[in-house]
């Protein structure tokens, strides 16, 4: 019966969308070396109503769109009902001593709403995934603060803005696929890019974990965007393989060159 409700709700309420259906056409990037995905997940820039990142830079993304089941899904909670289908990415492994800050923004958007509130959440997990943290969630309420959210626990991090509500209606996304411009019901939007700031109580190593997940059904979809990750000050991406410059390539094409040159002598003699 619920499947059915939200099915309709999808053709009544698709007019509320606004703008087109579809976002920019921002093509996804992979995402960054040593990082994994299950599920859907992606590098973007300014892409609808996802701003450039805080720091000028990409930003990584993960939605339900394309999501498997419990893919984006946290173990005892949400209240009633059920995860379903989601995505979760997990950044590469990085060192941390105590008292150092792990800061970086996020952008939670979705079009779902009341009934079948979706939920992302970002969490710190050891080396062995372990949960040592859980960051901060965010899930669709009518009004008021929208992280944690409703049946959803306090955040770890500190967060700028403290509250953070949902900019209504404004869900034009490409990583929502086709829910991307929809809105099912009241709730649904986006919150717009929030600082969260942790402090590492101990040293040793780490994974930042992101995720979102579809609840009670696998209809209107939402996403969850992360940027600017960084530890003491230092980004968690890890440096990009430097590509050679051209005198390089020159000075490596004369070794070689040599190189057959002296084995044609040899073979000769």
């Amino acid at each position: 019966m619920k499947l059915g409700a939200h099915a309709v709700g999808a053709l009544l309420l698709t007019s509320l969308a606004i703008g087109p259906l579809g976002a920019s056409d921002a093509k996804a990037a992979p995402i960054p070396s040593g990082w994994s995905c299950t599920g859907s997940c992606g590098t973007a820039g300014a892409d609808g109503v996802v701003s450039a990142a805080p720091n000028g830079n990409d930003y990584q993304w993960v939605s339900t769109a394309g999501g498997v089941n419990d893919g984006g899904a946290l173990a005892g909670v949400g209240g009633s009902g059920d995860a379903t289908t989601g995505s979760r990415l997990t950044s590469a492994l990085f060192t941390a001593q105590a008292g150092d800050p792990l800061k970086f923004f996020f952008n939670y958007v979705t079009s779902d709403g009341a009934g079948f509130a979706d939920y992302g959440w970002a969490r710190l997990l050891d080396s062995s995934m372990n949960q040592v943290a859980l960051l901060f969630t965010a899930r669709t309420r009518q009004t008021g603060t929208i992280v944690p959210g409703t049946a959803m626990p306090e955040p770890a991090a500190t967060l700028t803005p403290a509250s953070v509500e949902i900019i209504p209606n404004q869900t034009i996304w490409s990583p929502l696929q086709g829910s991307s411009g929809t809105c099912y019901a009241s709730g649904c939007g986006n919150t717009g890019w929030v600082e969260s700031l942790f402090t590492i109580a101990s040293a040793g190593s780490y994974y930042l974990q992101i995720g979102v997940t579809n609840w009670n059904d696998n209809a209107y979809q939402s996403g969850l965007a992360v940027a600017g990750v960084t530890v003491a000050g230092e980004p968690v991406d890890p440096e990009p393989v430097p590509v050679p410059e051209p005198s390089s390539i020159a000075l490596m094409g004369m070794g070689l060159a040599g190189l057959l040159a002296a084995r044609r002598r040899r073979r000769q003699g």
